[in-house]
C-alpha cells in the first residue's frame, strides 16, 4: 500500500482504516513482527510502516541512508510516516479585556507563537537499499547469542518482575499468573520453546494485568490473552524464535464493537511492553557477553 496524500488528516484516516483492516483481516501477525523489528517508533508510525511496508526491519531517511554508506536502490518507493515539527505563528497581543495592545507608534503589537505538530516524513527500509553492510545494527544481532534456550530461559526468569517457580500443574495449564500470590508457575518438563514462550506470556500478565495495574482498570479475560499473547509474539520475533504457529484467529471477534480509542491503547500497551521485553533481554544478553 502506498500512501500518496501529503495531508496529516487524510493520513491519521489512513491509519484508523488501517487498524480496523489489522484487526478484521489475517494481517495482525504481520503488525506484530514490525513491533518486534521496531519498537522504539511511535504507534502511529509502526502502523503506517505496517501498512506500506510489513517485512520491514531497520528504516531511516534518505540522507541518513547516505550518511550511513548505503543508497536507495532506483525505483524504490518510499514509506511515508508522521514526523514532529514545531510550527512558528503570529499572534495578536491581547491585554486582559482581550483588547489588542497597541506599541508606541499606535501599531497593533504581534508575539511569536510555536507549538508541537507533524509532518509528514519518508523512510525507506534496510531491503530497499544497497551499500556498506551496517552490521552494528542488524534487526536480530543479539539472537546468535542467545543460540542457548537454557541460558535464555535463565535470562527470562532474571527479568521476571515476580518469581518463577517451574511445578506439576493440573490438567492442560502450561502455566499461570497468580495476582494475588505474585508468582509465576510454568509447567516444568517442557520443551525448551514451549518453556520460553509460556515464560514469556506470563511475564507480560504480570507486567500487565497484576493487582496495581488493574486497580484502576478493568479488562476481560480476552483482552489480557490477546495483549499477553500479541507481547509473547513479538519478543520471540525479536530474537528470531519462530512464530509461524502463532495465530489470532479470535482478533476480529474481540475487536468488534471496540472504539478506536480502545483499539489504539491495547495496540500502544502491546507495543511499548514488548519494547520493554525486548530492551531487558538485550540489556541482560549484553551484561553476561
Amino acid at each position: 500500500m502506498e500512501l500518496k496524500t501529503k495531508n496529516v488528516k487524510e493520513i491519521v484516516q489512513s491509519l484508523e482504516e488501517g487498524i480496523t483492516e489489522f484487526f478484521q483481516s489475517d494481517r495482525y501477525s504481520e503488525f506484530l513482527k514490525v513491533i518486534a523489528n521496531l519498537h522504539a517508533y511511535s504507534l502511529n508510525n509502526m502502523l503506517l510502516i505496517a501498512m506500506q511496508y510489513p517485512e520491514a526491519s531497520i528504516v531511516a531517511g534518505y540522507k541518513k541512508w547516505q550518511a550511513m554508506g548505503r543508497y536507495v536502490k532506483k525505483g524504490e518507493k518510499a514509506i511515508t510516516i508522521l514526523c514532529p515539527c514545531i510550527e512558528k505563528h503570529k499572534r495578536k497581543v491581547l491585554d486582559k479585556n482581550r483588547k489588542p495592545v497597541l506599541d508606541e507608534n499606535g501599531n497593533e503589537m504581534e508575539e511569536e507563537v510555536t507549538f508541537p505538530n507533524f509532518r509528514p516524513g519518508k523512510v525507506f527500509d534496510i531491503s530497499q537499499t544497497d551499500g556498506k553492510p551496517l552490521e552494528t545494527l542488524e534487526p536480530k544481532e543479539l539472537s546468535a547469542s542467545i543460540t542457548d534456550a537454557d541460558a535464555f530461559i535463565q535470562k527470562l526468569i532474571s527479568i521476571s518482575p515476580v518469581p518463577v517457580f517451574f511445578e506439576d500443574i493440573e490438567g492442560e495449564t502450561r502455566g499461570y499468573f497468580s495476582p494475588t500470590e505474585e508468582k509465576i508457575v510454568v509447567q516444568k518438563d517442557m520443551p525448551d520453546l514451549q518453556t520460553i514462550k509460556t515464560l514469556i506470556h506470563e511475564s507480560a500478565h504480570a507486567r500487565l494485568h497484576n493487582k496495581e495495574t488493574m486497580k484502576d482498570q478493568k479488562k476481560d479475560r480476552l483482552t489480557k490473552e490477546v495483549e499477553a499473547e500479541s507481547v509473547a509474539s513479538c519478543v520471540l520475533t525479536a530474537f528470531g524464535y519462530d512464530t509461524s504457529d502463532y495465530s489470532f484467529p479470535y482478533i476480529a471477534g474481540w475487536s468488534s464493537g471496540r472504539d478506536m480509542k480502545e483499539l489504539k491503547a491495547s495496540l500502544d500497551i502491546i507495543r511499548v511492553t514488548s519494547g520493554q521485553i525486548i530492551d531487558d533481554l538485550q540489556e541482560k544478553a549484553l551484561k553476561i557477553a
